[in-house]
């Protein structure tokens, strides 16, 4: 064993390991920072330059980026308020309010120490654990991993606002938009309304674009200002780091929680964040803040996501079972290695599984060091008047949402999901609770099948399901006395409704609602369809959001039941009585602008209208200004394209008229 380890310690140490790590981390840094791309599109670029490499270098390359993207998609997430990856979407909670309060190198520095902090506990546990986990991986089975599954769908306690109900109706619409698609255990086709865009579902970055960074961006246009209102943002730098010491055990509990869930095949880090965030929630008794700019809400998530890639490392290297998709392509570069997953890497081979743990600690000091200086001076990014930021992250988005499956489809379904996701916002419907919906669907549904097919009910009585069924049970309770809401408030408090009339404050709201209610049957009556095993999951949550919305609608006529999240935040929102205030729809007219002209003219054309239309128009930018921004925009898309083999969107344009790239 000693002679295992100092041989994997001194690959680790060779300039070769060092300079190929390095790449990657470098490679992961401008990867994490475009919203929506992630480790897959980081890890498949990486895939062409493996042929002919020594092993433990090319694994030092593709761990550097794997390490790192969790870290610097951070910067999307508390700059934007646009998830970077599906690691980092609970960090937009409090990261992006403690930006627009000039707070972003504080939540910066907090975020990159924290994810250092969790990649390296992942990776001291990897060390420690990396023989011993095996048989403990192995005793999951169906039933256990359902349970699981229901385990994160108890953070919608934590994350349903002060309406339970509405939190509730907002995850069973998440888990309806989970299950379109292909029925695990029949085949069938639901909920496809005869277009081909829908047989392989919504995918996930389309979903967390849509319902994330579509109303930041159009609440920030109508406001005409910065993202951040204060310019102290050099101090805050020292201040995150003393957040970060003051809530270590904080930190360490969620960067365990990361691990255990990491290496959990099909969870991994679309829903490890959400659970960190609830923990936070349910642990945390002094000043909670959540929603509105805590700290401990970007510590938590932050600390978890990094260590979730440690704790995947083990069923992907272990068993040949990728915990996550990025982990899927890792796992492919193993193999165009001929590094061949299973037992022997706890045997033979274990060299080269320390090379990767340690591997995995030392890139994740090199990212956070990295993101650490360069937190400052990106953070002034926030000062910026958001007028002129705007383009460039509405190109961007849909640039990176159009990747997803490479269809206009794509940009379409970014525009619908969006309209939604405004509207969501200013009734106070819980966003949070309907993604965990979605992430957890597949996988509740897959492992419901399993565990009957294989145990029929007798799955309820085995240990690991009775252990995680109390766990989850906890969870709800201490998620029904510290419910979070938009409004950052955690302790109920039946006196803080607003003064507004009743027909303006809630007519909006039963409206809304019963569009919602209107969702639920369409997919009621699809499942109706179907086989038994194909309709039991989708009509069972159809079920249980029209209940909850049965709750909800009398409380919303009745009037006044003490919460602002009952009520219209056109009449009692917090941009009330500002001056500047745009149209609601506005942001989301451009973006539907955009959509359209790419429809017509293909993307790369309709960028070269819709930027400096915008900046003239909506910014009221200089023609120099307009000039610059726009060859600055159109030559970054371009790169990004061509450096990642990237397609741009086509439309009726390109289907009459032979064109060059990019235009084609």
């Amino acid at each position: 064993m000693v002679d295992t380890l100092l041989s994997a310690l001194s690959a680790l140490l060779t300039f070769q390991h060092l300079a190929y790590m390095f790449v990657g981390v470098g490679v992961g840094l401008m990867i994490g920072v475009i919203p929506g791309l992630g480790g897959i599109a980081g890890l498949s670029l990486l895939m062409p330059f493996l042929y002919g490499m020594e092993e433990t270098a090319a694994l030092a390359m593709l761990i550097g980026l794997v390490a790192v993207i969790p870290t610097s998609d951070t910067f999307s997430s508390v700059l934007m308020g646009i998830p970077g990856s599906s690691a980092s979407q609970a960090t937009v909670l409090d990261g992006f309010p403690l930006a627009r309060e000039g707070q972003a190198a504080r939540a910066l520095s907090a975020a990159f120490i924290s994810s250092m902090a969790g990649g390296i506990f992942g990776a001291v546990v990897l060390t420690g654990f990396v023989v011993i986990a095996r048989p403990i991986i192995l005793s999951f089975a169906s039933a256990e991993l359902f349970m699981l599954s229901l385990f994160g769908l108890s953070m919608v306690a934590v994350l349903a606002g002060r309406s339970l109900a509405k939190g509730l109706a907002a995850c069973c619409i998440g888990l309806v938009i989970g299950s379109i698609g292909g029925a695990p255990a029949t085949g069938e086709f639901r909920m496809i309304f005869g277009l081909e865009y829908l047989y392989d579902g919504i995918p996930l970055v389309i979903v967390g674009l849509g319902f994330f960074a579509i109303p930041e961006i159009a609440d920030l246009l109508r406001k005409n200002s910065a993202i951040a209102s204060g310019n102290a943002l050099g101090s805050g730098w020292f201040q995150g780091f003393r957040d970060w010491w003051k809530n270590i055990w904080l930190s360490m509990r969620c960067a365990g929680i990361g691990c255990i869930i990491g290496a959990i095949p099909g969870l991994g880090g679309s829903v490890v964040d959400w659970i960190a965030y609830g923990h936070a929630v349910q642990t945390v008794k002094k000043d909670p803040k959540f929603g509105k700019g805590d700290i401990r809400g970007v510590i938590a998530p932050e600390s978890a996501n990094n260590a979730m890639q440690g704790g995947a490392l083990l069923p992907t290297m272990l068993f040949g079972i990728p915990g996550s998709g990025a982990m899927a392509v890792f796992l492919g570069g193993m193999v165009l290695l001929g590094i061949q997953p299973g037992p022997s890497m706890v045997g033979a081979d274990l060299n080269i599984t320390y090379s990767v743990v340690w591997s995995l600690a030392l890139a994740n000091v090199m990212g956070a060091g990295i993101c650490l200086a360069l937190a400052i001076p990106i953070s002034r990014l926030t000062q910026i008047p958001f007028q002129r930021l705007a383009p460039f992250m509405i190109v961007l988005i849909c640039f990176a949402a159009f990747q997803a499956t490479r269809s206009l489809a794509d940009l379409v379904a970014l525009l619908s999901l969006g309209v939604l996701g405004v509207l969501m916002k200013r009734f106070g419907w819980p966003r949070p609770a309907l993604l965990i919906g979605y992430v957890l669907a597949p996988q509740a549904e897959t492992y419901f099948y399993q565990a009957l097919q294989f145990n029929s009910w007798s799955f309820l009585g085995r240990p690991g399901v009775i252990i995680i069924g109390l766990m989850t049970l906890a969870s709800v309770f201490f998620g029904l006395r510290n419910r979070v809401d938009e409004h950052g408030h955690v302790v109920p408090n039946e006196d803080d409704a607003p003064d507004v009339p009743s027909f303006k404050a809630h007519l909006p709201q039963i409206v809304f609602a019963a569009a919602m209610a209107g969702l639920l049957l369409v997919a009621l009556n699809d499942s109706l369809r179907h086989d038994f095993l194909g309709q039991i999951f989708p009509l069972s949550v159809s079920v249980v959001g029209l209940v909850m919305l049965a709750i909800l609608m009398p409380q919303l006529v009745r009037g006044k039941i003490g919460h602002h999240a009952h009520f219209d935040a056109e009449l009692t929102g917090d941009h009330v009585g500002q001056e500047g205030i745009g149209n609601l729809w506005g942001g989301l007219a451009w973006i539907a602008g955009l959509v359209g002209l790419t429809a017509l003219i293909g993307f790369y054309a309709a960028l070269l209208v819709f930027f400096p239309v915008f900046l003239w128009v909506r910014a009221k930018a200089g023609l120099l200004a307009v000039a610059l921004m726009t060859i600055g925009c159109a030559g970054f898309i371009l790169t990004l394209a061509w450096a990642l083999s990237l397609n741009f969107p086509t439309g009726l344009l390109q289907d009459s008229i032979e064109l060059p790239w990019p235009f084609r």
